[in-house]
């Protein structure tokens, strides 16, 4: 397996993190499909992991009122303990930290408690008490760099 994180800029590829979604949040999860799109998705800048053409994780972020939040983080399956989260929150990370803006930003997302440890170890920490978001649990964690 050989990864490759690609931001999306084309449709065929948007497609294939709307499938990754689709498998993930509402096959997987149960999440209504119209809790995971929303009038976001034309708005948000997308990544996607590839394995040669299998793509087979995705997230996206965006600006909002808040900051800039990280979201719909979501590796098929199979492919869940190989690194490809990791992949995903660095890339993301990286993108986000290139645009001069987000200095004066809050970086933040809704990590669900079954990968707060992905988020902790690239530098998110927990903020607040747990809370529910589509029947699953999630904690407010914020981004604080290292060093």
């Amino acid at each position: 397996m050989t990864f490759v994180v690609k931001k999306i800029t084309e449709e065929s590829l948007l497609e294939k993190a709307f499938y990754i979604r689709e498998q993930v949040f509402v096959k997987e999860q149960n999440v209504a499909p119209e809790e995971e799109y929303d009038s976001f998705e034309n708005l948000a800048t997308h990544f996607l992991v590839m394995d040669g053409d299998l793509g087979v994780g995705t997230a996206r972020w965006r600006f909002t009122k808040s900051g800039i939040k990280l979201e719909r983080f979501a590796v098929l399956k199979a492919f869940r303990g190989l690194g490809v989260g990791g992949m995903l929150v660095k890339a993301v990370l990286e993108d986000v930290l290139k645009i001069p803006s987000s200095k004066d930003k809050t970086i933040y997302l809704h990590g669900q408690v079954t990968a707060l440890g992905l988020y902790e170890k690239h530098g998110f920490e927990k903020v607040g008490e747990r809370f529910m978001e589509c029947d699953i649990a999630h904690y407010l964690m914020n981004y604080r760099p290292k060093g």
